[in-house]
C-alpha cells in the first residue's frame, strides 16, 4: 500500500476484492464454502487484471501456489516475493490470527509450527518469483527494483 501510494500507483487486495464481491469476509468464504472453492474465486478474481497495464496486486501467500496462478502472474505482470523469515511472519500473523480461516484456532506453538510447514510447502512456487525482496531489507528505494525489472 505504501508503495502504491508513493509511485501514485493503483492498488489491489485480492482478499478484499473477493470479501467484496461475494459480500462474505475471507474467514465466511472458507467456513462456508471451503479452501478448494475459495482457491477458485481467487484465481478468478486474479485473472481479472489480465487487462491492467500498472498497478500492484496483493495477494495471499496460498495465491501463487493453486491452480497455476504464479505461472499466470508471471505471464501477466512483475512478480514479487516478499521473503520473510518464519519468526517475522508468525509475529504478523499473531497480531491478526482471528481473520485467517487456516490460523484461526492453533496456538502459538502450533502456529510458529505451521508457519513453518507452510514456508517450506510453498517455498518453490515463491521462488518462481521475478524478484524476490527479503523484507527486512525493504525501503523507499526497493520499489525502483520493481519498476526496473
Amino acid at each position: 500500500r505504501i508503495w502504491s501510494r508513493v509511485y501514485d500507483l493503483p492498488f489491489f487486495d485480492l482478499d478484499e476484492l473477493i470479501a467484496q464481491q461475494q459480500q462474505n469476509s475471507i474467514a465466511e468464504i472458507f467456513e462456508i464454502h471451503g479452501e478448494a472453492i475459495f482457491r477458485e474465486m481467487e484465481t478468478a478474481a486474479l485473472q481479472t487484471f489480465s487487462q491492467k497495464k500498472y498497478g500492484i496486486i496483493a495477494c495471499g501467500g496460498g495465491t501463487p501456489c493453486f491452480n497455476g496462478n504464479m505461472h499466470w502472474m508471471n505471464e501477466n505482470g512483475c512478480t514479487v516475493y516478499l521473503s520473510a523469515s518464519p519468526q517475522y511472519l508468525y509475529n504478523r500473523l499473531l497480531e491478526e490470527k482471528e481473520k485467517r480461516p487456516l490460523i484461526k484456532k492453533l496456538n502459538p506453538a502450533e502456529l510458529l509450527l505451521f508457519v513453518e510447514q507452510k514456508l517450506k510447502d510453498r517455498q518453490s512456487f515463491y521462488e518462481l518469483a521475478q524478484l524476490i525482496l527479503p523484507v527486512d531489507e525493504l525501503n523507499d528505494n526497493s520499489i525502483k527494483k520493481i519498476i526496473i525489472s
